[in-house]
């Protein structure tokens, strides 16, 4: 229906400019394979990122895999399981253990107070996550990273455009995972990167993505993973007009704050200080004892109004089936009351504060 509010919806560049961008591969015909497209997003994503590694990516989670695979890990990965299902799934394909640490309240990232007393003789990696446009304390756990010589590789799937004190998420750790699904901040339609701090993973990296190719030489046994000329193309029309598109989201997230802070019963993600968000998401947790109704009966209530929302994340990914009978640390009960109290309004460029107002009506209206 044309009233229906969706909880997200791919932000668009104009049809004309798309059109521009794409015309030039009816004459060359190159549409994939590292294409003029594809390396121009590559530069300007570098220049954006103010980095020097970024490898593009058929999707972000391929991108994972190919990190892990990259550094080399084996073993135990410190991780959380307040995430999407792809971060551990990634860990799991490239045969590794996920040692699940729990999560801060406030923010919702990994609790850099509880990693160490998971560290083991077998951890090789720490993989925290950014969630929600919030960044991780970044600081702390490259502390404990160097005490104890481990790799750290973000998910930030949701920190596309996040900066911190004007250094970019993807600077951070030894690799960065950024998701360029439909559905995020900045999209390819479907797509990923990987940012890497040193040169010689990011070779390997390129290299896995292509079949493990060097050359005419077969040196890994890689995969397919490479983006192809639309989609990259769909990214440069997209990062050229990023900031139209953060500022948009901030306005509706503004609003959201506006009119939801302070209620009893309800708690909003924290403002994280000197972070410039992305305002991926917004996530409201519903304490029902003071708020006087559950986060299902917000979902029903929002469904009702012809207005989507997400249990998100939801549930959380230590409760695997394959993980059901594997001897793994998951005790994260803060990690658990979120997930089963979390979620995710309606958020994306173009969303109107007077549609907000309504969700916020409506969630309002259930206030005991």
């Amino acid at each position: 229906m044309d009233n229906k509010v969706l909880v997200t919806r791919s932000s668009m560049p104009d049809f004309d400019d798309y059109i521009n961008e794409i015309s030039p591969l009816w004459e060359s015909r190159w549409l994939t394979n590292s294409g003029v497209k594809h390396n121009q997003l590559e530069a300007e994503l570098c220049s954006y990122f103010n980095v020097t590694n970024t490898a593009l990516c058929v999707n972000g989670h391929q991108a994972l895999e190919c990190i892990i695979e990259a550094l080399g890990l084996e073993g135990e990965v410190i991780t959380t399981p307040f995430t999407f299902v792809s971060t551990t799934n990634a860990i799991l394909r490239k045969g590794l253990t996920p040692v699940f640490c729990d999560i801060n309240p406030d923010d919702f990232t990994i609790d850099v107070t509880k990693i160490e007393q998971l560290i083991t003789d077998k951890t090789c990696a720490i993989l925290p996550v950014h969630v929600y446009g919030n960044l991780c304390d970044d600081e702390a756990i490259q502390k404990i990273a160097q005490k104890h010589g481990l790799k750290v590789i973000y998910d930030a799937a949701h920190a596309f455009g996040v900066f911190k004190n004007g250094v970019s998420s993807a600077a951070l750790g030894d690799a960065s995972m950024f998701s360029f699904h439909a559905t995020k901040v900045f999209h390819t339609i479907e797509g990923g990167a990987a940012v890497f701090k040193h040169q010689e993973d990011h070779n390997r990296f390129n290299q896995l993505k292509n079949f493990g190719m060097k050359g005419e030489c077969l040196e890994y046994e890689g995969t397919n993973a490479k983006m192809n000329e639309f989609s990259a193309a769909m990214g440069l029309c997209n990062l050229r007009r990023i900031s139209q598109s953060i500022a948009s989201r901030r306005v509706a997230a503004d609003r959201y704050r506006e009119r939801l802070y302070g209620v009893d019963g309800i708690q909003l993600s924290a403002l994280q200080k000197d972070v410039q968000s992305n305002y991926a998401y917004f996530p409201v947790v519903f304490d029902p004892e003071t708020f006087g109704c559950t986060r299902d009966d917000v979902i029903e209530a929002l469904a009702k109004q012809q207005i989507g929302a997400r249990k998100y994340f939801y549930p959380l990914t230590s409760s695997l089936q394959s993980l059901k009978d594997k001897p793994i640390i998951n005790h994260t009960p803060i990690a658990e009351r979120i997930s089963n109290s979390v979620l995710c309004l309606p958020l994306y460029e173009g969303l109107d504060v007077q549609t907000v107002d309504r969700i916020c009506d409506t969630v309002l209206s259930l206030k005991r």
